[in-house]
């Protein structure tokens, strides 16, 4: 009874196989299903191979939503080569509720404004690298995935007491509040003042008022390697004494969170504007380098994803299934076409075959009858 029930419910498996086997006597091979066959396997190959490195590639998603932190302290990471004496020019902040900060992070370093070969090569390739940005935007991605950045070459010139240094670097970082501000170097050092703050600029000639500057980085945040400002390797040259650089500049709190990196930092857009300052005629304002920035109340997040293992092999099974049956119904309709092709214009296996005597009865054609005679 038992062996009963095992041969009734093998019989239901089998019946239930959405498989069914051919014989091998009733398989007919054809050249052109071979073709088909080697075609189909090529591409399942060659798309198989480069779904792999899709896999392997990795994506920045970017996602947007309100910044609720306020009461943190924004870090602002300076570099910038003024060509002007040390002791000629100050720089501070001001913020949008006229509170100085001090500016203690800030060094002053005698320098001079030519670069040395090394460093015009870093610089001229770092222009390069900014322009590109403006251009192909997805290059930021690749930096950010890259994590790279080398720090430009020292300057050979600066160590040699021998050499007249008529520069100053201004390099360090300060923390402000998260309120919009005005990051400003101009002549004279900065004091206290119950209003504000004051430079003392009655102390310096105007003969000695040069504002050519070069921005080797600025950035706000944390300082994250793969990451290039907008105004890195700026480089401007005053054409006269009395000039003024203005730099409007929106900060947008950034999170990244990639596989070599994860951090929050800052960030922005600048917008430039440049003048010169003529009392005689007119014009009002302070000569130098005047850097306004806001703060936006949105975050951007920005993630690095990878493609998941199941979904890889989804694709793949996707990939061989769909090579293999669209294969099979184009060779099917391809063979369907030719045949109705040939049966129209009765071509190969459709031609008509001549129709040919038996050849006992040619024999029997050929063989004279006999003829009687008949005598009277």
């Amino acid at each position: 009874m038992k062996r009963l029930t095992k041969k009734k419910a093998l019989t239901l498996v089998k019946e239930l196989d959405a498989f069914p086997k051919v014989p091998e006597s009733y398989v007919e091979s054809t050249a052109s299903g071979g073709t088909v066959s080697l075609i189909a396997f090529t591409l399942m190959a060659v798309l198989a191979f480069l779904e792999f490195f899709v896999y392997r590639d990795t994506w920045m998603k970017y996602e947007y939503e309100v910044d609720k932190d306020f009461s943190s302290k924004l870090r602002i990471n300076v570099d910038i080569t003024v060509a002007m004496r040390c002791q000629y020019i100050g720089a501070d902040v001001l913020d949008l509720a006229e509170t100085m900060v001090a500016s203690d992070g800030l060094k002053y370093e005698p320098v001079n404004f030519e670069l040395s070969p090394q460093q015009r090569l870093w610089h001229m390739t770092l222009l390069h690298i900014q322009e590109r940005l403006r251009v192909e935007h997805a290059l930021q991605d690749v930096l950010f995935k890259a994590a790279l950045k080398a720090a430009p070459p020292d300057d050979p010139q600066s160590q040699d007491s021998s050499t007249p240094l008529s520069a100053c670097r201004i390099h360090g970082h300060l923390y402000v509040n998260k309120v919009a501000g005005n990051f400003h170097i101009t002549v004279g050092k900065s004091i206290p003042h119950p209003r504000g703050h004051a430079h003392l600029a009655a102390l310096v000639s105007h003969d000695s008022y040069n504002f050519s500057h070069r921005i080797d980085h600025l950035s706000f945040g944390e300082a994250i390697p793969g990451i290039i400002s907008p105004l890195d390797g700026t480089e401007k040259v005053s054409p006269d004494s009395n000039h003024m650089f203005q730099y409007f500049i929106t900060i947008v709190p950034t999170k990244l969170n990639t596989y070599k990196v994860s951090a929050e930092t800052h960030q922005y857009s600048v917008t430039e504007r440049e003048r010169a300052i003529n009392h005689a005629a007119g014009s009002h304002g302070v000569s130098g380098i005047f850097m306004k920035y806001d703060i936006s109340s949105l975050m951007v997040k920005v993630t690095e994803q990878h493609m998941p293992f199941w979904q890889f092999l989804v694709r793949l099974c996707g990939i061989i299934g769909g090579i293999f049956s669209t294969t099979g119904m184009l060779h099917g309709m391809v063979g369907f076409l030719v045949d109705v092709v040939c049966c129209r214009f009765q071509m190969g296996m459709y031609r008509p075959l001549k129709e040919e005597a038996p050849l006992n009865m040619q024999e029997n054609s050929e063989t004279p009858l006999p003829t009687e005679n008949y005598s009277q």
